[in-house]
C-alpha cells in the first residue's frame, strides 16, 4: 500500500511515545511506501489536490528500534496527488484549520481516510458527548456558552462546590482548571477571562462541567479501533494539579478495563464506527466518557510497554483489510462491467 500520514514534521516527532512515529515504522516494517506530509502542504491543481510530500526511501532491512528508523530516514520530497495513496492516516493535532477538511473531501471517495473526513468534522469538538443519546449515564452534565452571566446562573441552580472550566479548543489539557464555586470573585474573573480574553469581547466558547468524583486521582485514556477497545493506561496529574494529560505533567500506568468501562465502549463504539470514526482515544473519569479525541490520539508506546504489545499491528492489520475489502469490491465491479458490455 501507499500510505500517507498527514501529521506534524517528522523531526518534531517524539522518537520514543509518538504514535505517528510507531503506525510509520510499522508500515515501513510492512514494506509499504510511507509518505509525511504536513496539513498546511496541500494545492489543487487542474482539479487534483496535491501535496508536498516526504516519501520514505524503502530500505532492505528496517531498524527495529524506533529511534534508529527515525534517525537514519531518509525521504524524496516531491508534489504528488493525494489520490496516489491507498490510505491516508489524519493525525493532525488541534485547532484545524477547516480548509484542510475540504481538499480532502475531493479524494475521500477514493482514499480510505482514518479518520472519516465526514466523521472529523462532526466529532471534532469537545461536545461530541453530547451527541450520544443513549449514552447520557456515562456523560457528565455539560453546559457550553459564551454568556458569562448564563453560566454564573448554571453554577448557582446546580449548587455544586466543584466544577471543571475548559476552552472549547483546547488541546492536551491546556487550559483546564477546578473551579471552586463558592470563591464567587474568582468565579466570575475567571469566567470573564476564558470568554472575553485579553480584549474584553465576548467571543470564546467555553464548557462547563460537572466534577466527577476521583478526577484527583486521574482519568483513564482508552484506545477504540473499529469500535472495539485495544488497550487502556491510567494517567496520574501531578501533585495539585486537575490535568492528568502526560503532556501537562502527568504519569501513566497500567490499567485494566473495568466492567464499567466496556459497556462505556461497547455503546460508544457503535457511535463512532457509525461516524467514520475508525481510530480514537476516550478519557474517561470514574467510568464517565468526559473527552473524544478523534483526531491524533495518543497512548499507544506506553500501553505498548505496560502490556508488552504492539498496538500498532492492529491498526495497520485494519487498514490493509479495509483495503482488501476495497480492492475486491472494485475487482468485482470491473468484471461485472465487462459482463454487462459482453467483453
Amino acid at each position: 500500500m501507499n500510505i500517507c500520514f498527514l501529521c506534524k514534521p517528522w523531526d518534531k516527532m517524539d522518537v520514543h511515545n509518538d504514535a505517528t512515529l510507531l503506525l510509520a515504522h510499522e508500515a515501513a516494517l510492512r514494506g509499504h511506501r510511507v509518505g509525511i506530509m504536513s496539513p498546511g502542504n496541500l494545492t489543487i491543481r487542474g482539479n487534483v489536490t496535491y501535496g508536498a510530500c516526504a516519501i520514505l526511501h524503502k530500505s532492505e532491512k528496517v531498524p527495529e528500534s524506533y529511534a534508529t528508523f527515525h534517525k537514519k530516514a531518509t525521504f524524496d520530497n516531491k508534489r504528488v496527488p493525494l489520490n496516489g495513496f491507498d490510505t491516508i492516516f489524519f493525525r493532525v493535532e488541534p485547532p484545524v484549520d477547516p480548509m484542510l477538511y475540504y481538499f480532502l473531501d475531493s479524494v475521500k471517495d477514493d482514499v480510505f481516510i482514518i479518520n472519516d473526513v465526514d466523521g472529523l468534522k462532526k466529532a471534532n469538538n469537545k461536545i461530541y458527548t453530547t451527541t450520544f443519546e443513549d449514552a447520557h449515564e456515562y456523560i457528565p452534565e455539560t453546559y457550553v456558552s459564551k454568556d458569562v452571566e448564563y453560566l454564573e446562573s448554571i453554577i448557582q441552580e446546580t449548587g455544586e462546590e466543584r466544577m471543571i472550566l475548559k476552552p472549547l479548543d483546547g488541546f492536551g489539557g491546556a487550559g483546564v482548571i477546578l473551579l471552586e464555586t463558592k470563591a464567587k470573585a474568582n468565579v466570575r474573573s475567571l469566567l470573564h477571562f476564558y470568554v472575553r480574553g485579553r480584549d474584553n469581547e465576548a467571543k470564546n466558547y467555553v464548557i462547563l462541567q460537572r466534577y466527577v468524583e476521583g478526577a484527583e486521582k486521574g482519568d483513564v485514556r482508552i484506545l477504540l479501533l473499529n469500535g472495539e477497545p485495544i488497550g487502556a493506561m491510567r494517567r496520574v496529574p501531578p501533585q495539585g494539579d486537575v490535568r492528568s494529560n502526560v503532556s501537562s505533567g502527568g504519569t501513566a500506568e497500567k490499567h485494566t478495563l473495568t466492567k464499567q468501562e466496556k459497556g462505556l465502549c461497547k455503546l460508544i463504539g457503535r457511535k463512532l464506527v457509525s461516524d467514520g470514526i475508525y481510530f480514537a482515544g476516550l478519557d474517561v473519569i470514574g467510568g464517565k466518557l468526559i473527552e473524544v479525541n478523534v483526531l491524533c490520539p495518543g497512548g499507544i508506546g506506553r500501553i505498548n510497554k505496560f502490556n508488552k504489545v504492539r498496538l500498532q499491528k492492529q491498526v495497520l492489520d485494519f487498514a490493509e483489510l479495509v483495503n482488501r475489502k476495497r480492492d475486491q469490491l472494485l475487482k468485482k465491479k470491473q468484471e461485472f462491467r465487462r459482463a454487462v458490455e459482453g467483453d
